[in-house]
């Protein structure tokens, strides 16, 4: 692990080199350990793809005393119980007016649109992260036969509940929104709920299997 300031108020530690299941563990288990340290001046903990972030009160410690704790603490990590991620079954309706994107996808990817669902479906994915808006998961890792670039231009509105792809990635939009994703289908499942903890349905470690509906 690599320790390091971010801004006057932050520590990145990074994991690793790539976006892969055995980084995304490590992160979500030091985010447990994180969690139930509760170390005075903590104001958030955010995991991603190969890191995490620590955002803290400079008033109550410093990075210094936070990083001089985390690096005397690592045997600790691998000690604390950490909840089994939960695995989801997420329906979707492919193509034609719920994927508008299918078309181009199957083109570039030169498989034929049931090809492409069938691929998109035999896989259980892994949460490496959920942002750019809440509760969006960004899921992998995709099959290659379905890699696809993100649109040149982005659109201005996608629809609640479309489910995407980007690169060798897939995701869902908790909400309408602005995106570039290649959209190949549309889930009546709700990821974000402010009204009710946890918000979020899916978290960083869950599975996801995909269901044609």
């Amino acid at each position: 692990m690599n320790y390091s300031r971010y801004g006057e108020d932050g520590i990145r530690i990074i994991f690793g080199e790539s976006i892969e299941a055995k980084v995304s563990e490590s992160i979500r288990r030091y985010y447990f350990f994180l969690k139930a340290s509760n170390l005075p001046g903590i104001i958030d903990i955010i995991p991603s793809f190969r890191s995490c972030l620590i955002h803290f009160d400079s008033r109550q410690t410093s990075s210094e005393r936070l990083i001089s704790y985390l690096k005397k603490s690592k045997e600790k990590v691998d000690k604390i119980e950490i909840p089994e991620p939960v695995t989801h079954e997420i329906p979707v309706q492919y193509g034609s007016e719920y994927g508008p994107d299918m078309e181009f996808v199957s083109s570039y990817s030169g498989l034929s649109q049931e090809e492409v669902i069938e691929i998109h479906t035999s896989k259980v994915y892994t949460v490496f992260a959920v942002g750019f808006m809440p509760g969006f998961p960004f899921m992998g890792t995709l099959d290659k036969r379905l890699y696809s670039p993100r649109l040149e231009t982005p659109r201005v509105k996608v629809p609640k509940g479309s489910v995407g792809l980007a690169q060798l990635q897939t995701g869902i939009y908790p909400f309408e929104s602005p995106g570039g994703w290649q959209i190949i289908g549309t889930t009546k499942v709700h990821l974000f709920n402010y009204r009710q903890e946890p918000y979020s349905l899916l978290k960083i470690g869950d599975r996801v299997k995909f269901l044609r509906e």
